[in-house]
């Protein structure tokens, strides 16, 4: 129900829903004449926590002392997804292949084509280019 792009798929959802589509709202509606309207966006932290919850938790990038870890947590029917991470002048690119259909766990995490027992790397402001790959 908060996730407002689920209220702008078509333009009579998004009618009904009368607030940004980009915004997380506080609360949506659900009985009388407002009944699926939007309310309170831009005023609560929501949309931090939306964005946590994806970033950390679904697709499971996590950044602690200067250590980046994978660790997903997706739909089983998901095959692949990329990730673009930038720290300082150094770019990470992340791919995570999920060729045995799994929600969670890592069977192998390569970088630049070395396999990683740690399954983690720590971020260098070196200004190179590191190939994370990483299999489900």
């Amino acid at each position: 129900m908060i996730n407002p792009i689920e209220h702008s798929r078509n333009k009579a959802s998004a009618n009904q829903y009368k607030v940004e589509p980009y915004v997380i709202p506080a609360d949506v509606y659900g009985a009388g004449n407002l009944a699926g309207r939007g309310g309170w966006t831009w005023y609560t932290g929501s949309s931090s926590w939306f964005y946590k919850a994806g970033i950390e938790y679904i697709l499971g990038l996590k950044i602690e002392k200067g250590i980046l870890s994978l660790n997903p947590c997706i739909p089983r029917d998901w095959k692949e997804y990329t990730i673009k991470y930038k720290y300082g002048r150094t770019i990470y690119n992340i791919k995570v292949k999920n060729p045995n259909k799994k929600s969670y766990g890592i069977n192998n995490f390569k970088i630049n084509g070395k396999e990683t027992k740690e399954k983690c790397i720590k971020l260098q402001d070196d200004g190179n280019i590191y190939e994370i790959d990483v299999e489900m």
